[in-house]
């Protein structure tokens, strides 16, 4: 990534992006205040900087079939190169993992992990979350209902 300075123009093409990310450059360039070939030009910087680094569809978990979420914390019994590597490898080919997070404090990692039922997460903790060489404990809590959900970063 560049080690550019994003200006307000760049936080204005930004934020509209976050918040839709499917307009036209002509959209886009009416809400920032640019003319359509600047502003292309800006988003193709951004891109190219590593600021937008990708572009995804928002898909509603529970429409999905996914309406169980789960937070996993883990600790590992070693945590020296080669096992945190085996972990995050590991976990990182799992698709019901959607976040995984090195911490601080009682746990070395904390996962959010989707299912479609509780059954499938035993599945998961069982055959999969368990079975990675090192994982010597492993601490879930099940989310009730989100409260807050942001996809956007606020800039």
């Amino acid at each position: 990534m560049s080690s550019r300075v994003i200006d307000q123009i760049d936080r204005r093409i930004l934020n509209e992006l976050q918040a839709d990310g499917r307009m036209t450059n002509q959209d886009l360039s009416d809400r920032v205040g640019l003319s359509p070939s600047p502003c292309l030009r800006r988003l193709r910087q951004l891109e190219s900087d590593g600021v937008i680094f990708r572009y995804v569809a928002l898909v509603d978990p529970i429409t999905a079939g996914l309406p169980v979420t789960a937070f996993i914390r883990v600790r590992l019994d070693r945590q020296d190169d080669r096992n945190l590597a085996l972990f995050e490898d590991t976990v990182a080919g799992f698709p019901e993992v959607m976040e995984c997070y090195m911490m601080t404090g009682d746990s070395d990692y904390q996962l959010r992990v989707m299912f479609e039922s509780l059954g499938a997460f035993e599945d998961f903790l069982r055959q999969k979350l368990t079975r990675i060489p090192g994982v010597s404990q492993v601490t879930t809590s099940f989310a009730l209902r989100p409260v807050v959900y942001k996809t956007s970063l606020p800039l």
